[in-house]
């Protein structure tokens, strides 16, 4: 029997996901870089994918605070809306010239100045690194504009009652274990978005049911985990968005050593994390295959149906998108604020999204026993630096990850 749609893009061609089958959106933190985030989203609501579940940490809980907070078709505006505030402007930006002159002239100016609608420093903190500003003013920056920016464009009644699933992840100041704000569990606000975006030393702890909470991403960056983990189990086709290169040149000056550390810090995990789920869901998956092979009474037997039930058959398709580099791109891209930088990551994000939409490699055919498929289209940035071309060549394939690897 041919498979029911369940959604359909702009231009008429059938998009299969399974009626069963939830479609969750996966956003890291990274500052400025969360611009590709929103082309992503554009280009699944463009093709009428919209998500069941968003999970995100830093910049990622605020771009998913605006797209569960907000009717379907108001959320690409409120995303442009949240971006064009933030954006910082400059003569060199505007006109296109000297773009690394741009780039360190912003980075300083966010330093010093801050970004509007965002943030602004914080000038008793820069007193004395000794002088007690206590546990929730303990920053270089206050987030108050944000604060106001996230109160005008995110409706988080419409979170709790008919947006999409939301979960942030904030990492507890005191244990420094990870913690997840659900509204499948529980009223998500402003201050567990604020929370998952309180990286220190620039952000100040956000205090929630009396404890401190930093940026979830000083824990888990790409919080894939808190999927894998959900109970109950659900079929998913998983959009995991990635802003930083786990891929890198050896670097060869100190300018570069900051970017790459950068880099492999906040980089995404996921590789690792997969090639341990997909030998998780593989053996719940035997073990729920061996049972079918047990006499009924045997299996009707209290014992068995308990080693039974950590069984099951549901799959999980990971697509990976990962941000292109910029030309000129540094350890300082993450503060890149400026009217292009923004324009090109969203751009890419859109364009990246709408070749693997196009491809749709979750619909191909896969081994039963897996309950875990990764699927990694290769994207390639041109050599212009005001150009972003996403290319995904015939023959993209996606990467089944063996569990022996």
């Amino acid at each position: 029997m041919e498979q029911e749609s369940k959604v359909k893009n702009s231009g008429g061609r059938v998009a299969l996901v399974e009626p069963r089958q939830q479609v969750v959106l996966v956003f890291q933190g990274g500052g400025a870089l969360g611009s590709f985030q929103a082309g992503v989203y554009q280009a699944m609501h463009e093709a009428g994918i919209e998500p069941d579940w968003i999970v995100g940490t830093s910049i990622g809980a605020i771009n998913a605070s605006l797209i569960a907070g907000n009717a379907p078709e108001e959320r690409v505006e409120k995303l442009k809306e949240f971006w064009e505030r933030v954006t910082q402007r400059s003569m060199f930006d505007e006109i296109g010239l000297w773009p690394q002159l741009s780039r360190s002239t912003k980075y300083f100016s966010a330093l010093w100045e801050g970004v509007p609608g965002f943030f602004k420093p914080n000038p008793v903190a820069y007193q004395h690194p000794h002088y007690k500003l206590g546990p929730e003013g303990a920053a270089y920056y206050s987030v108050k504009e944000l604060r106001k920016t996230l109160t005008e464009l995110v409706d988080f009644g419409r979170i709790n009652k008919d947006g999409p699933r939301l979960t942030v992840g904030a990492a507890q100041v005191k244990s420094s274990k990870m913690r997840y704000f659900d509204s499948r569990e529980m009223p998500v606000a402003i201050e567990h978005v604020l929370a998952s975006g309180a990286l220190p030393p620039a952000f100040p702890a956000v205090r929630i049911e009396g404890e401190l909470y930093w940026d979830g991403g000083i824990l888990s960056n790409t919080p894939t985990e808190v999927i894998f983990e959900d109970n109950p189990r659900r079929n998913a086709l998983i959009f995991a968005v990635h802003l930083w290169n786990p891929d890198g040149a050896e670097p060869e000056t100190i300018w570069e050593v900051l970017h790459r550390h950068k880099d492999i810090q906040y980089s995404s995990r996921v590789a690792n994390h997969i090639v341990r789920q997909k030998q998780t869901h593989r053996l719940r998956h035997v073990i729920k295959q061996l049972a079918a092979y047990l006499p009924e009474d045997i299996r009707k037997n209290p014992e068995v149906r308990e080693l039974e039930s950590w069984g099951c058959t549901t799959q999980m398709h990971i697509v990976r998108l990962l941000a292109p580099m910029l030309a000129n791109d540094d350890h300082t891209k993450d503060a890149d604020f400026s009217a292009s930088g923004i324009r090109q990551r969203w751009q890419a994000g859109y364009e990246n999204t709408m070749k693997a939409i196009e491809h749709a490699p979750w619909q191909a055919e896969c081994d039963p026993l897996e309950g875990v498929i990764l699927h990694e289209p290769p994207y390639t940035l041109s050599s212009e630096g005001d150009s972003i071309e996403s290319v995904v060549s015939e023959t993209a394939h996606s990467t089944h990850l063996s569990a022996a690897e």
